[in-house]
C-alpha cells in the first residue's frame, strides 16, 4: 500500500488533532501533571490543547519527520505514529491512561483552554 505523503491532511483530521489536544491537556491536568513537572521543573504552567500543540506534538513531529508544520501529515501513519510516541512517552514516565486518538471529532465539542 503507498500513501500520497504530499496530501494535505482534512478538515476532520485537523479537527481530531484539536480535540485530541484538548483531552490529552485535560488528562495531564487532572493528573497533576502540569507542564512544570512534564517539560520544565522552574514553572507550574497548566495544559492547553495549544500547549500540547506547541510543547509535546510539534517537537516529536520535528523529530520524526523533520517538519514543524501539521499541515501535510498523512493521517494513515504520520499522525498515528506521533500520537503513539507521545502516549508511550507519558505513559511510562508520567502514568498517564492511554487516549485513544479519535475516529470522528464532531460528536464531541471542543472546549477552549
Amino acid at each position: 500500500m503507498s500513501y500520497d505523503i504530499n496530501r494535505q491532511r482534512t478538515d476532520s483530521q485537523n479537527r481530531a488533532m484539536w480535540l485530541w489536544f484538548t483531552r490529552l491537556a485535560d488528562a495531564l491536568n487532572d493528573a497533576g501533571k502540569d507542564m512544570r513537572i512534564v517539560l520544565k521543573p522552574t514553572y507550574s504552567i497548566p495544559w492547553t490543547k495549544d500547549s500540547i500543540h506547541d510543547h509535546l506534538w510539534i517537537p516529536v513531529q520535528k523529530a520524526m519527520y523533520g517538519t514543524e508544520s501539521t499541515t501535510f501529515l498523512h493521517k494513515i501513519w504520520q499522525i498515528n505514529k506521533i500520537h503513539e510516541v507521545i502516549m508511550r512517552e507519558l505513559g511510562e514516565k508520567h502514568g498517564i491512561e492511554y487516549i485513544e486518538f479519535p475516529n470522528d471529532p464532531d460528536p464531541a465539542p471542543l472546549k477552549d483552554n
